[in-house]
């Protein structure tokens, strides 16, 4: 008898490691150019005001202080546009999200005419300039008598946030098999009770992670808040110009201005974070 002889199996070819290094050094790269501005301001914060204006900066600060916060409290009122802020943030993304879901269900779902010139119409409104409309947004406020009154702000804050709402949401919606509808509408549900228990909970995620950019988009917009709301009634953002007076800028309580006014939006996401990463994740239908 002869022996068989086997053929070696050939190996599978290893990934270079120095490909997994780039890409750990662009991410890298990535998360301290967009985390610096951060520590930088966090830095500002808490040290001396006569240290944030040295021409030679410290990337450490020498020692650390909290007068700054205490200025930034005593130079303005904060807490009345802290809570105009809030305020207007939380209503338009309830306005936002619900109004919202029911276009993109409509869009995702429902076959109509016009429909191709609805989506089209969305992604245009999105591209217009915000500074374009400030002239039309301004006059048409004006004769509602909107004009520094926070349902105007509203208003005028709906009109960029809804189609961005309509539009994340809609790439949601269409990942979502209707076969799911489908099948549960077979088993008695109707096409309402359908969506509910069996589309709703799987776009929950989605409807967070819109909902937290939403409020994000309301909370740092600067523009409008400036032309539309007088003094008495400006908003968080618009309050930080105080630190700009006639003998210059004072950077040091600006930067603990700025830190105060990033804790609801890091308070927030802390809430949802989890809710947030699957919203971002969401889509991925096994086939």
């Amino acid at each position: 008898m002869s022996a068989v002889t086997s053929r070696p199996q050939p190996r599978k070819p290893r990934k270079p490691r120095t490909s997994k290094l780039g890409w750990n050094l662009l991410g890298l790269l990535v998360v301290v150019t967009a985390g610096f501005p951060v520590y930088w301001m966090l830095n500002t914060a808490f040290k001396p005001a006569k240290d944030a204006i040295d021409p030679n900066p410290h990337f450490f600060p020498s020692t650390f202080t909290l007068e700054n916060f205490g200025r930034a409290l005593d130079i303005a009122d904060f807490w009345g546009p802290v809570t105009r802020s809030l305020v207007v943030s939380a209503v338009v993304v309830v306005i936002g999200i619900a109004v919202g879901l029911l276009a993109a269900l409509a869009i995702s779902r429902f076959a109509f005419r016009g429909r191709k010139i609805v989506i089209v119409g969305i992604l245009a409104v999105q591209m217009v300039p915000l500074v374009a409309m400030i002239i039309p947004v301004f006059l048409l406020l004006n004769d509602l008598g909107q004009y520094d009154k926070l349902t105007g702000l509203i208003i005028t804050y709906l009109t960029f946030i809804l189609p961005f709402t309509v539009w994340t949401l809609r790439g949601f919606i269409v990942n979502i098999p209707k076969e799911l509808e489908e099948a549960a509408q077979v088993d008695g549900c109707t096409p309402t009770g359908a969506f509910i228990r069996v589309v709703f909970p799987l776009l929950a995620p989605g409807m967070v992670a819109t909902s937290v950019y939403g409020f994000i988009q309301a909370w740092n917009e600067y523009l409008y808040a400036l032309m539309l709301m007088s003094q008495q009634n400006q908003t968080a953002t618009v309050w930080l110009s105080n630190f700009i007076t006639k003998n210059g800028t004072e950077y040091a309580p600006m930067m603990a201005g700025s830190t105060m006014m990033a804790v609801p939006i890091v308070i927030l996401f802390l809430l949802v974070q989890r809710k947030m990463a699957a919203g971002l994740t969401a889509g991925a239908v096994k086939g």
